[in-house]
């Protein structure tokens, strides 16, 4: 089944099975991280962040070329002729490579934003993670509203944002993603800070879904587009009002000792060796003490503590040979798989089990899977940190709580019932996008910080794996084989897409079986790591 508009194969001549493989590439591209978590260990993040920019421009800038040539140019240069007949005649498969290309930026521009902030968070994970993937949600929904506001839907113009505006905001703003010194013990206006962001962005959401409502059931002029697009930006910048509030009002606080992320412990692994005093085993009666105990951390971060040589334990750092023969490691994969890899297949079908069932606003079905995939990442993150605060429980516990769901609603799905299309998927929404947040943050705790980088993306990888088992060669097939009975190219009736749902039912029935035996496991891990409420560093690392 197709993942890309056909509004840029058909001019172009493509065939349906040529799109399937833009399709594809788009999936590899967005999902293959492995680089840029390898690049995070060695390099600052303005050079992974440098990375997706010049990927940006040069992957999007192809494909723009192809959509819209340089027309504008003719005239103006000598070569401009030169350059439209070339690029009218470009290969197919430099335009497959292009869009790896282009995809591919938001993994190396992705993993640099989530890696740094979630070292410099250690101790809200769940909300760090919860709300970077949920400003990822979104960023689909509002470059729609720019593009059907302000270019009329027009794709060449969107591309032409991405090849230009994608590369000057990062450049702009690539100075304030860097590692800092992370806080030692709970800070109560941190979470008020956090809680702002959560707000504004929730608030951003509800706005973005009433404004594409409105837009479908009403004829807007310019005046009253430009008035959305204002209030819009407006709420994406107001994250902003943080700094500027704590640099005009700079708040007093109570440190353990003068240590600093570039002085005596690598940024990378500082995170983890920087634990709140309050919660450790080693009980201090005074400030020096507690300096002390610190410094100690220290020592053995940069091994001038020797002690006997083992492999790390859940909770410390991995490498990721040494996470690949863990069992939870592959049970953590196992899940992500077959939980995201059914979803993104009825994500990328989306309009085709709509029109099935003669279904016709297809627009406002996205708009909805888009919405609560947003609610889901912001929520499993605040959800799932409150729980892991007040009684240690597993963030996979969450995981396997939606996966009962997903099967739920996939025989929701295969039923076709009338009126239930939008309760299921708001339903599928909301839980997809819960387990991408749960993996971040519970992939980051088991193995550590040091290495995040790599394990999540490699996690990452279970998406285009899906797409090509479940989308690809289910979905797909079952498809075309009821459109062939049929006698037509398309296929009509709850037929086309129900054997594909009980399928699904069943790879999540046994990813909730997986879940379970996962948050078992690691249900002791979870007790020392937030043994008093809040995240401190595993006892055995003191050793």
């Amino acid at each position: 089944m197709q993942t890309v508009k056909p509004e840029l194969g058909l001019p172009l001549g493509f065939s349906q099975q040529e799109l399937t493989v833009l399709g594809v590439a788009n999936d590899l591209g967005e999902n293959t991280g492995i680089l840029p978590g390898i690049a995070c260990n060695y390099f600052p993040p303005w050079v992974v962040l440098l990375v997706g920019v010049v990927s940006s421009f040069f992957g999007y800038g192809v494909i723009w070329l192809v959509k819209k040539p340089l027309n504008v140019f003719i005239g103006l240069v000598g070569w401009a002729k030169w350059v439209i007949k070339t690029v009218q005649n470009l290969p197919y498969w430099i335009l497959w490579v292009a869009l790896v290309l282009a995809a591919n930026s938001s993994a190396w521009l992705g993993t640099a934003v989530i890696v740094t902030n979630l070292r410099n968070f250690p101790l809200s994970r769940g909300t760090v993670a919860g709300l970077l993937k949920g400003y990822i949600a979104l960023s689909a929904a509002v470059f729609t509203e720019v593009s059907i506001m302000l270019f009329n839907g027009s794709a060449s113009a969107i591309l032409l944002v991405f090849t230009l505006g994608i590369p000057v905001i990062c450049l702009t703003l690539m100075y304030y993603v860097r590692p800092c010194t992370p806080a030692f013990e709970p800070d109560p206006s941190e979470n008020a800070h956090f809680a702002f962001t959560q707000a504004t962005s929730l608030t951003l959401a509800i706005f973005l879904l009433t404004t594409t409502i409105l837009k479908n059931s009403l004829n807007l002029n310019d005046t009253v587009s430009y008035t959305f697009i204002a209030v819009m930006v407006i709420f994406l910048l107001s994250p902003l009002a943080i700094p500027i509030k704590m640099t005009l009002f700079p708040a007093r606080k109570k440190g353990i000792g003068p240590v600093e992320c570039s002085e005596g412990l690598d940024s990378k692994t500082g995170p983890l060796l920087t634990p709140s005093s309050s919660n450790t085993t080693l009980a201090s009666s005074n400030d020096d003490e507690d300096v002390s105990y610190v410094n100690m951390l220290l020592a053995v971060g940069e091994g001038a503590v020797k002690g006997k040589k083992r492999g790390p334990r859940r909770g410390e750092d991995f490498s990721f040979r040494e996470a690949a023969v863990k069992a939870d490691f592959w049970l953590l994969w196992a899940t992500y798989f077959l939980g995201i890899g059914s979803g993104v297949t009825v994500l990328n079908n989306l309009a085709q089990i709509a029109s099935s069932v003669g279904f016709t606003d297809t627009s406002t079905l996205m708009s909805l899977f888009s919405f609560c995939n947003f609610l889901g990442r912001l929520g499993g993150g605040a959800v799932s940190e409150y729980f892991v605060r007040l009684n240690a429980t597993p963030r996979t516990f969450w995981t396997m709580i939606t996966q009962i769901i997903m099967v739920l609603t996939y025989l929701l799905y295969a039923s076709a019932l009338d009126g239930t299309l939008y309760a299921a998927t708001a339903l599928l929404g909301t839980c997809y996008g819960l387990q991408i947040a749960i993996m971040i943050s519970t992939s980051s705790e088991l193995f550590g910080l040091k290495n995040f980088g790599i394990f999540f993306n490699f996690m990452q990888l279970g998406n285009p794996l899906g797409v090509l088992l479940f989308s690809g060669m289910l979905a797909g097939y079952i498809y075309d084989t009821e459109a062939a009975k049929q006698g037509a190219s398309t296929c009509m009736g709850p037929a086309c897409f129900r054997l594909t749902f009980l399928v699904l039912a069943c790879v999540c029935g046994l990813g909730t079986i997986l879940s379970l035996i996962l948050t078992i496991r690691i249900r002791p891990v979870y007790q020392m790591l937030y043994a008093g409420g809040s995240f401190r560093l595993p006892q055995s690392s003191v050793h």
